[in-house]
């Protein structure tokens, strides 16, 4: 029981090492999202994939690690959480500290990580947004009043303003 203590000890805290460089970049995308700096984006993003592929495959070790650890103790692996384990050790104080400490370093980790997130995903919208608004003001400058221009009959002729200009000025 001490070395499977030990290994997901050992998991937990590489886990919590590859979190905290996935904070780091999605803390690195904040200017970048704010900048509008697509190619940028696109490198952090697949930083960020390569590090989400360690971390899944950890979370398969720890997942196999719990399993072992349920068999041993007599409990079922779905039931068996962390906190549980913990509660568990009160005849092992060392063993307990090791795994609330980095309980506790995870948890801190994955807030800081829904902090930056929601940040990015609010910025997000935000750019998302203005595209959306520069689309509309573009669509509606190209849809101009009609003049008062009336035929001989006194009916209007229905002539659009720069109707004959469907240009956009890229240099702006």
């Amino acid at each position: 029981m001490a070395s499977l203590i030990d290994n997901i000890v050992t998991i937990l805290n590489r886990e919590n090492e590859e979190y905290t460089v996935l904070v780091g970049l999605s803390r690195e995308k904040t200017p970048i999202i704010i900048k509008g700096d697509l190619d940028a984006l696109n490198a952090v993003t697949e930083k960020e994939q390569e590090v989400v592929a360690r971390i899944q495959k950890l979370e398969r070790d720890r997942i196999s690690t719990m399993k072992d650890i349920a068999e041993v103790t007599n409990r079922k692996q779905e039931e068996l959480k962390l906190a549980d384990l913990i509660e568990m050790m009160n005849n092992r104080p060392a063993e307990q500290k090791k795994l609330r400490e980095v309980h506790d370093r995870l948890k801190t980790t994955m807030k800081n990580m829904v902090t930056v997130n929601d940040q990015n995903r609010v910025l997000l919208k935000n750019s998302l947004d203005m595209v959306q608004f520069e689309m509309n003001l573009l669509q509606s400058m190209r849809q101009a009043p009609e003049t008062a221009d009336y035929n001989k009959d006194a009916y209007s002729t229905g002539t659009i303003m720069g109707s004959g200009t469907k240009r956009f000025d890229a240099k702006q």
